[in-house]
């Protein structure tokens, strides 16, 4: 099973597709940090909490030691403190994939050699691992499309548009 840590931007655009439910059904081990789940609005919290008593999710609390590690990386200017503590918990955890919807992030991940992914990577791991069907995944990227202007970039748009396709014409 692969291990996996997840920023805010992730659980968001997930709580707000109402795909929470489906993502902590894939064949991943989560985890994220007590600063990332302290970006997200109370109910969304309690929402993610319930995940971590059935085990499904693993929040860690960062101590002095963690946050001493985390000065010593040369980390580019505009990671924020809740970005940084994703990157080096997936360091932390044994070189751990990175999921976020963040390009920055991504990218210094992947110049830690980290494995990384976005949340166009969960659709396909989604349709891949059959928890919804390619007709679900069409609609709902269609819907993040029209709920969260980021992916309307003309990289991610293409990419987006790309997988529709894709699962529409199977």
């Amino acid at each position: 099973m692969k291990v996996a840590v997840t920023d805010a931007c992730i659980f968001i655009d997930l709580i707000e597709l109402d795909l929470v439910a489906s993502f902590f059904k894939l064949d991943i081990q989560l985890h994220t940090t007590v600063d990332v789940v302290n970006e997200l609005f109370p109910e969304q919290k309690q929402l993610l909490k319930a995940y971590e008593s059935g085990k499904l999710l693993t929040i860690h609390n960062l101590g002095e030691k963690d946050l001493m590690e985390i000065s010593k990386i040369p980390f580019p200017k505009g990671l924020s403190q809740q970005d940084k503590s994703v990157i080096y918990l997936a360091l932390f955890l044994d070189k751990a994939m990175v999921i976020s919807s963040d390009k920055l992030v991504r990218n210094f991940a992947a110049n830690q050699a980290l494995e990384c992914h976005g949340l166009v990577w969960i659709f396909d791991e989604l349709v891949r691992q059959e928890v919804i069907s390619k007709e679900v995944a069409a609609s709902m990227l269609r819907n993040l499309l029209s709920l969260n202007q980021m992916y309307n970039g003309v990289l991610i748009k293409k990419e987006v548009d790309k997988r529709i396709r894709k699962w529409t014409e199977e």
